[in-house]
């Protein structure tokens, strides 16, 4: 899978999403067509996160371990590699070190 480098014709808000004392910041960003991303960046540590909509998390640079809601399972996501939420679930992320860069699509 090959990630975008950059993103043309956007708005992007300016105001940053922060989230666990800023430990996880990402901006949100509107693409021509209507839809929406967010990038971002999560710090070293354990978070857990709800979603709304579906979504995918694209990661672009670093790794993540992730536990979706529901399973005991936990996956390594390097970069390059991606990850779907289902709607009104949730997941845990887990960075062990370095920082973990994502796009997050909702679907």
């Amino acid at each position: 899978m090959s990630l975008p480098a950059q993103f043309a014709g956007v708005t992007v808000h300016t105001k940053a999403n922060v989230y666990f004392d800023g430990r996880v910041v990402s901006h949100t960003v509107l693409m021509p067509d209507g839809a929406k991303k967010t990038l971002g960046l999560i710090y070293p540590g354990n978070y857990h996160f709800g979603t709304g909509a579906p979504e995918r998390m694209e990661i672009v640079a670093g790794a993540c371990r992730v536990t979706l809601d529901g399973s005991t399972a936990a996956k390594d996501y390097p970069t390059g590699t991606f990850f779907d939420v289902p709607g009104k679930s949730g997941f845990t992320i887990e960075v062990k070190s370095g920082l973990c860069e994502y796009i997050c699509s909702f679907l």
